[in-house]
């Protein structure tokens, strides 16, 4: 089978090869891919700046369906429409795991990073990690389920109120999702991009996200304080892994405000102000991947209608086309890519 493989470190280094087809073995299912979304780290990765086991099958952000099952696999059935969490070994001793926190095991092996992943027409996942698609969840939304339950991870880790004013700093697909699942706990949501953002923050209005702003036309500080009587925010979350849009962030943020980072900074240094914090007591959060506990309630905000994840989706390539889906994601025309195999 066909198979999108970072060869080794590096920038580039990425190439479609025949792999073998794999085989389920104990408590585990064969996967056939139906779609495979590239994530912000797959670009990172493709461009060198993170580590990952190479030679290995990119992609972590997939759905499809069973066609195999592993011994003592009686919880799925072949035929199956299913998605995988990205954990593809855990140690099982250590506090995070007995917590179920997998996200922070130290010995943890992801797919599409030390496992091979779904840039393929087959892949292998550990029985716990998959979970079947609700009625309502198509395979091209079920293949962002892993982004949005880094979404939903991130929005758990704050208190959103009805009503609170929240603010999404990114408009790319994390941040879309993010604002979608804070609008579903009742927020009125703010996102902001600049002007090379213009069809992600048009996307945002279709979604109906509350107020979309240009922050290099609109002056976000002035709307913020409008909307809060000059309050400010009650949380933030940066989305752009953006050294500005940090300090920005604290800026907008109400004494006792809520700041959440989830954008990822790709080995920049950040100098954050530490007494902006402590003047106005603000809480500052980290959100590093997701976790089981995120997976399920991220397919129900699909199938019920209040996450719109397949309107994301502006581009679709198989993956001999990686070229092709890397310059759209680079010249900002495209939101959310999907890779589908070939034979």
């Amino acid at each position: 089978m066909k198979a999108l493989v970072k060869t080794e470190l590096g920038f580039g280094n990425l190439e479609v090869q025949d792999r073998e087809e794999p085989k389920a073995g104990k408590d585990q299912v064969k996967i056939e891919v139906k779609y495979a979304g590239i994530c912000g780290s797959d670009i990172h990765t493709y461009e060198g700046h993170y580590k990952v086991a190479a030679p290995v099958t990119l992609g972590h952000e997939f759905a499809g369906e069973i066609v195999e099952l592993g011994e003592g696999v009686t919880e799925f059935s072949i035929g199956d429409r299913v998605t995988s969490e990205t954990t593809f070994y855990i140690c099982g001793e250590c506090e995070y795991c007995k917590s179920g926190d997998y996200n922070l095991c130290n010995h943890r092996k992801g797919l599409g990073t030390q496992q091979d992943g779904g840039f393929t027409k087959y892949l292998i996942a550990r029985k716990e990690s998959v979970h079947k698609l609700p009625e309502n969840v198509d395979y091209q939304s079920a293949s962002m389920t892993e982004p949005l339950a880094c979404t939903h991870h991130a929005v758990s880790k704050t208190e959103i109120n009805e009503g609170d004013i929240v603010v999404v700093i990114g408009p790319g697909p994390i941040g879309l999702l993010t604002a979608q699942v804070a609008k579903s706990r009742g927020a009125t949501v703010i996102i902001t991009g600049l002007t090379n953002d213009r069809i992600r923050l048009d996307k945002a209005k279709e979604l109906g996200i509350d107020y979309t702003v240009n922050t290099q036309e609109e002056d976000i500080k002035e709307l913020v304080n409008s909307l809060t009587d000059g309050y400010g925010a009650d949380v933030v979350f940066e989305c752009s892994g953006a050294v500005p849009a940090a300090k920005q962030g604290l800026d907008l943020l109400r004494k006792k405000g809520q700041y959440g980072q989830v954008g990822l900074f790709a080995n920049a240094e950040v100098p954050f102000d530490l007494e902006k914090i402590i003047q106005k007591e603000i809480r500052v959060v980290g959100s590093r991947s997701q976790k089981p506990a995120d997976w399920e309630p991220s397919l129900a905000l699909m199938n019920e209608g209040k996450v719109n994840a397949k309107a994301l989706v502006t581009h679709e390539f198989d993956i001999t086309k990686w070229d092709e889906a890397y310059q759209a994601i680079k010249s900002g025309e495209a939101i959310k890519v999907l890779l589908t195999p070939v034979q």
